[in-house]
């Protein structure tokens, strides 16, 4: 309905949600929100037929608009833990025909034969989870299933600096190669469309055929090696002057190939500490209209963290690229590497925006059409993390190569937040890694000297005495023995601090004598308390006060009452002096 209240047209014809199990056929289609699609087939499952169709009934039912699932990257997830299962169930003496007939017994033999992993946890909990949406399922089988395993937990650290840069020259490497490489051909391609190439001359031959890859996503093909066969072929002369008929012949001079796009993905987490499955689904970030004018280029990229929900699932950020180390920098040169094939897949009409778009190998090549979402052509827009990790195993980087980036720039470089909560951050981030423990040790030990110090501070220092002792040296509070080696001036000088300090001193000594001087002293601290700003008696007046609090606290109520009351105009005209400043060199 319009905002006027009119009712929204309806389509001509009839329309209905396309389904989401084929009853015939077992096979269940999932679209999630993104676009994407896939499809699962459960007659593959090795179970009885009607478990199968039990089994794709409750598996429809989460693929369905509402069903709680919302990417098909948790289908696929669930799809591999009842494969799993199913397995399992087969290889039992006796296997359950149906999900009523699954007994405490099948449960506790399943759950017994899962290691002790992440894996082995969540394919436990995903089947159990999936299994109670179904009504016949007997109580005592629930009952099993309400047996908690135990969740391990991921042990990945933080890369160590030698690791972590290890990672990002790799990326850099290869992704600048790329970078490089359509960049210079970018160049001849503008030359040739341009016309200030040679007619006929190899340069013109070859800013002929980048046209046509541009165009196309391929370079010309001989007739009888469409580009939909695996044994394509580039026309001959055109191969001739290219230097070859492979890939980095060919289609790698305007598109990044999946190695190359992995290693992008790798330097966005190494750089901004994002999720991984953020970097690989990023839309293609745009400057800001007003940005260019001043000559720095502001983009505004936009995450999304499905598994933050409310107003937590979106966030934006603006990157600046005002020179080669600015934050910016890096989404220029993406930019640039993946223009071409953003524009081809632009106009072919996919219906997603990926900064990551890359060109698969020639022999995947598919019919134009946004078939899936993700996939439009030779290309593909956006990444797996399963892609990456394949990359940083035969790149022979540390494992876990998005994650364990993600953590170090978290953990270590910025140490804050990204994309999480605080405590998050702090409980699984931050507190298990080894690195952090280390880092914390001088911040800790620095918070305990600064503790003591503030202590000192505050604490009553001076001797306490019966008399005076002959050789004292009388100052408006106390009596000192050594006005030499104060410990606040340096050694060997005549003590210069104030007075106030006499409390905070080793060398002073407090003999009875003092006591009403001093009472009087915190008398009227007490009595600026209440007429000075609370910020400039805390900071003049409140370690004072404390020395003489605690002062009271060792003589007693009764001893510094009898104090306060025996202080003689001469002790109130010395404190007078000393909180005026007239002592005060």
């Amino acid at each position: 309905m319009s905002r006027r209240g009119r009712k929204a047209a309806l389509p001509d014809g009839p329309h209905h949600r396309p389904a989401v199990l084929e009853p015939a056929t077992l096979v269940v289609h999932h679209r999630d929100r993104q676009g994407a699609t896939a499809t699962f087939d459960f007659a593959e499952l090795p179970v009885a037929a009607v478990m199968q169709r039990s089994l794709a009934a409750l598996f429809a039912a989460r693929c369905a608009p509402g069903g709680g699932w919302d990417s098909f990257q948790t289908s696929r997830g669930n799809w591999y833990s009842l494969r799993a299962f199913s397995k399992f169930l087969a290889g039992e003496q006796r296997p359950p025909d149906d999900v009523p007939d699954l007994t405490p017994a099948h449960w506790n033999a399943w759950r017994l034969s899962r290691p002790a992993s992440v894996t082995g946890y969540r394919t436990y909990r995903e089947v159990a989870s999936l299994l109670r949406g179904d009504p016949r399922l007997n109580a005592t089988t629930r009952e099993a299933m309400a047996k908690r395993m135990r969740r391990v937990k991921t042990q990945e650290n933080a890369y160590t600096p030698e690791e972590f840069d290890e990672v990002r020259r790799t990326a850099r490497k290869v992704f600048r190669t790329a970078l490089l490489r359509i960049r210079e051909n970018t160049r001849m391609l503008i030359e040739w469309r341009e016309g200030r190439l040679p007619p006929g001359s190899p340069e013109w031959v070859t800013g002929e055929a980048l046209d046509t890859l541009a165009r196309t996503g391929n370079v010309p093909l001989q007739e009888n090696f469409p580009s939909g066969h695996s044994r394509w072929r580039p026309v001959t002369r055109v191969a001739r002057v290219l230097g070859g008929e492979g890939a980095e012949h060919t289609w790698t001079r305007l598109y990044l190939g999946r190695g190359e796009a992995c290693a992008l993905a790798v330097l966005l987490v190494t750089e901004y500490g994002v999720n991984a499955t953020t970097v690989c689904e990023m839309p293609a970030p745009r400057a800001t209209p007003d940005s260019e004018a001043n000559g720095t280029l502001v983009y505004r990229i936009e995450l999304e963290k499905r598994r933050r929900g409310g107003s937590l699932h979106h966030e934006t950020r603006n990157l600046a690229d005002f020179g080669a180390a600015s934050p910016g920098r890096l989404i220029t040169e993406a930019l640039e590497a993946t223009a071409h094939a953003r524009a081809f897949t632009a106009a072919a009409g996919a219906s997603r925006d990926r900064l990551i778009v890359w060109h698969e190998h020639a022999g995947q090549h598919r019919p134009l059409g946004d078939l899936d979402g993700s996939k439009i052509g030779p290309f593909t827009l956006g990444l797996s993390t399963h892609n990456v990790s394949q990359w940083a195993t035969r790149q022979g980087l540390p494992g876990s190569v998005m994650r364990r980036s993600r953590k170090t720039v978290n953990v270590i470089h910025r140490r804050g937040p990204a994309q999480n909560s605080q405590d998050t951050h702090d409980s699984v981030y931050v507190l298990p890694d080894p690195q952090a423990h280390q880092a914390a040790i001088p911040v800790i030990a620095a918070g305990a000297e600064a503790a003591v110090e503030s202590a000192r501070r505050t604490v009553f220092r001076a001797e306490l005495v019966d008399a005076p002792r002959p050789g004292d040296e009388e100052t408006a509070t106390a009596g000192c023995r050594d006005y030499t080696s104060s410990p606040f001036t340096p050694g060997g000088t005549n003590c210069r601090a104030s007075f106030l300090l006499c409390t905070a001193c080793p060398n002073a000594r407090v003999a009875p004598a003092h006591h009403p001087r001093l009472a009087h002293l915190h008398a009227a601290l007490e009595n600026l308390r209440g007429v000075l700003d609370t910020e400039v008696w805390t900071a003049d007046w409140s370690e004072a006060h404390a020395r003489l609090e605690d002062l009271r606290h060792r003589l007693g109520p009764a001893v510094w009452d009898a104090a306060l009351a025996a202080a003689t105009d001469t002790d109130r005209e010395m404190i007078d002096q000393l909180l005026n400043g007239t002592f005060d060199l």
